[in-house]
């Protein structure tokens, strides 16, 4: 595939053909699928936390820093020039105008317990780490989670797939009949307070479900294991991957007034949800950051 011209203005993101696409999405797949197979032969052989972020909660394994070390090692073999903005370590500038953006274990607290609900996203997207996330166009993406066995992948403007079968929302729900995900905060204070508001939604949703990895998540619109989903505080890799299966398996994915998702607010919902969902989130208490 040519490498962009870093140069140059920004290549449209309507300007890659399908065999770029193809082959964009052929290494996202590689990379998350060899990532998951490396992070379930460690969370086998035993796992213990290695530092803490944010808070005491927020952890990190050596596990998730192998993965991401592994991701970018074969990046720069593969794809040298492009960009890199992963969770566990500095992001590099981008030669060509393509950026991968990697969460290479979400959902490490379900991960350090033996919980099956954790995934490696993997997404390259047409944008530099040092822009504002907000102007990434995801291209092509891969979400594996090795313990499922599922692989979901996706590519700008040619649909969503889960283990090689094309993914479509089906037709929405009544929000009253809606089933719908959500995520915490590693703070505390903001755990308490999203409580709060899940008490609120308690009684306006079917019911409610908290996975623990937001790509996992998104992936379940797509798939049609929920019908809505909602988050605040969420960073570029918990989302770039995912975000793109959901939208290209027809879902609506927006954040605050209905604009692009971001660090303040996600939704994303099966057509026709959208917008009262949106209303019911946005009227709640320190719904977004």
């Amino acid at each position: 595939m040519p490498q962009l011209d870093a140069s140059a203005p920004a290549q449209d993101a309507d300007q890659f053909t399908l065999e770029q696409l193809r082959e964009l999405l052929d290494i996202a797949l590689t990379l998350a699928t060899e990532a998951g197979e490396l992070v379930a032969a460690r969370r086998n052989e035993g796992v213990a936390v290695a530092d803490t972020k944010s808070s005491s909660v927020d952890i990190v394994t050596a596990s998730d820093r192998e993965s991401e070390a592994h991701i970018r090692r074969r990046l720069q073999e593969l794809r040298p020039g492009d960009g890199f903005f992963g969770e566990e370590s500095d992001a590099t500038a981008s030669e060509t105008g393509l950026t991968w953006v990697v969460d290479p274990i979400d959902g490490t607290v379900n991960y350090l317990y033996g919980y099956p609900n954790y995934a490696v996203s993997v997404a390259v997207v047409l944008g530099d780490p040092g822009s504002e996330p907000a102007s990434f166009t995801a291209l092509a993406s891969a979400v594996v989670n090795p313990e499922g066995r599922e692989s979901f992948t996706a590519m700008r403007g040619q649909g969503a797939w889960c283990n090689g079968e094309r993914l479509h929302v089906d037709a929405a729900p009544p929000l009253e009949l809606a089933l719908v995900g959500t995520g915490f905060s590693y703070s505390a204070e903001r755990r308490v307070q999203q409580a709060e508001q899940w008490k609120t939604l308690a009684g306006r949703v079917r019911d409610l479900r908290r996975v623990g990895a937001a790509s996992l998540d998104l992936c379940n619109i797509a798939i049609n294991r929920l019908d809505a989903y909602y988050e605040s505080g969420l960073n570029p890799w918990d989302h770039a991957g995912a975000a793109l299966v959901a939208r290209e398996a027809g879902a609506v994915v927006v954040g605050e007034a209905m604009g692009r998702e971001g660090r303040r607010l996600i939704i994303a919902a099966k057509p026709g949800l959208e917008l009262e969902l949106a209303d019911l989130v946005t009227a709640l208490p320190g719904a977004s950051l």
